[in-house]
């Protein structure tokens, strides 16, 4: 069943600002939206993953959505947001950067077989001369209007150079190149485009006497005021190369209880009724985390599939009902993943052929114990587990049969203070 676009935006609590005339014309006939892509990078990230879905839904709501690369327009940087100049890439670069984009937009949009569109701005920018340009599109813009955008304002003190200033100009032409080749009446984004996005409507009017529309949507923000989609590892990608399947349901499932609540309606493609059972299930039982696990696996299977999903769900288990054929079956960059941050520690090859006291390992070849009495106590005390078997033998003495692939030794102690000893 299609739905209204922007009553869609309005209760999952998504739309920022929508220009007058939008949401009727959206109800009139079918029309086309437009969200660009900067190629910054071979791949995007869950900070794009909203756009994304935004164009998404556009097309479940019976409309044309086109998702534009910015070949031309990442040449320059987009100064919206930033506080300082870009580093501008390379030909080379940029070219892998697209191909990238390229490859990861088809898995969510179907270019082949729908009416969706995938287009590179470079195709219409790349013989377009500076003269030419400046006469034809820079006219009908004044300096001050330029000048009156938060992406410059925001930059007047520490400088902002001619490139990054002329990328309003570039945005604008490309709106009003697909207005006029692909009847685009609409261009969507974050709330931080609507500066970029008013301007292609101002081209476009003067230009030509058209008609079009911005309609930007809400910058996620996390509850706690930390920025959305980064965490000590640095970006979540939307590549397995770069972010395992694994540490992207992870991302998820440590949401908040209050990042839940949105993100589920933000990201997901779940509705009103769906969300509010599992809103009702998560309040009467919240330890059972059934928005994180909603959201987790949503999302996973979006980006990665259902196959990696469940892989997602067997690793997470492992840490606690696992066994130590659990671990010796687990890849082992699923395995790495899952005990990415936990200490660790070296022992030769070669020493632990010839075995090591256990007490010794706990005490002196580490810092899990500051000594061997206090070691000797836990173990006593059932409290230390060599890959997940607890021991209680204080004069056990380890060697690689103690191995897990004869690569690792994870070492517990107590319930979820995790060690890992690695083979060198």
């Amino acid at each position: 069943m299609k739905t209204d676009f922007v009553e869609e935006l309005t209760w999952r609590g998504l739309l920022h600002d929508v220009m007058p005339g939008a949401q009727d014309l959206l109800k009139k006939e079918v029309c086309t939206a437009y969200i660009g892509f900067d190629p910054t990078a071979d791949s995007l990230h869950v900070g794009s993953l909203l756009q994304i879905i935004t164009l998404m839904r556009f097309q479940k709501a019976g409309h044309i959505p086109i998702a534009l690369i910015g070949g031309a327009t990442g040449m320059v940087g987009d100064p919206s947001g930033k506080s300082a100049e870009r580093n501008l890439l390379d030909e080379t670069a940029l070219n892998k950067n697209i191909e990238g984009i390229k490859n990861q937009l088809s898995k969510f949009l179907d270019f082949k077989n729908s009416n969706a569109e995938l287009l590179n701005n470079y195709d219409w920018m790349k013989d377009y001369s500076f003269l030419n340009f400046i006469r034809d599109i820079g006219k009908f813009l004044t300096v001050n209007y330029m000048m009156a955008k938060d992406s410059v304002k925001n930059r007047l003190e520490t400088g902002m150079s001619f490139t990054e200033f002329s990328y309003q100009l570039l945005q604008a032409y490309d709106f009003y190149w697909l207005y006029k080749n692909k009847n685009c009446k609409f261009q969507l984004g974050g709330s931080d485009q609507w500066g970029n996005i008013t301007t292609g409507t101002e081209l476009i009017k003067k230009k030509c006497d058209g008609e079009a529309f911005a309609i930007t949507t809400q910058l996620i923000k996390k509850a706690d005021g930390t920025k959305f989609g980064k965490t000590e590892g640095g970006n979540i990608w939307l590549d397995a190369t770069k972010t395992s399947p694994y540490k992207f349901y992870q991302f998820w499932m440590n949401s908040s209880d209050d990042d839940s609540k949105n993100f589920i309606k933000y990201f997901t493609f779940l509705n009103k009724e769906e969300i509010s059972k599992i809103e009702e299930a998560h309040t009467n039982a919240p330890h059972e985390r059934h928005l994180q696990k909603a959201l987790a696996k949503e999302l996973t299977v979006l980006v990665h599939s259902e196959s990696d999903f469940e892989g997602a769900v067997k690793a997470s288990e492992v840490l606690f009902k696992g066994t130590i054929d659990d671990l010796t079956k687990l890849e082992e960059t699923i395995f790495l993943d899952i005990f990415e941050g936990v200490p660790s520690f070296s022992v030769s090859t070669s020493e632990l052929a010839n075995g090591i006291g256990l007490i010794d390992l706990l005490a002196e070849k580490t810092n899990i114990f500051p000594s061997k009495s206090e070691a000797r106590k836990l173990l006593q005390a059932g409290g230390v587990s060599i890959n997940k078997n607890k021991i209680e033998d204080a004069l056990m003495v380890v060697n690689l049969s103690n191995t897990i692939n004869k690569k690792y030794i994870l070492i517990q102690k107590g319930k979820k203070n995790y060690f890992l000893c690695k083979l060198n």
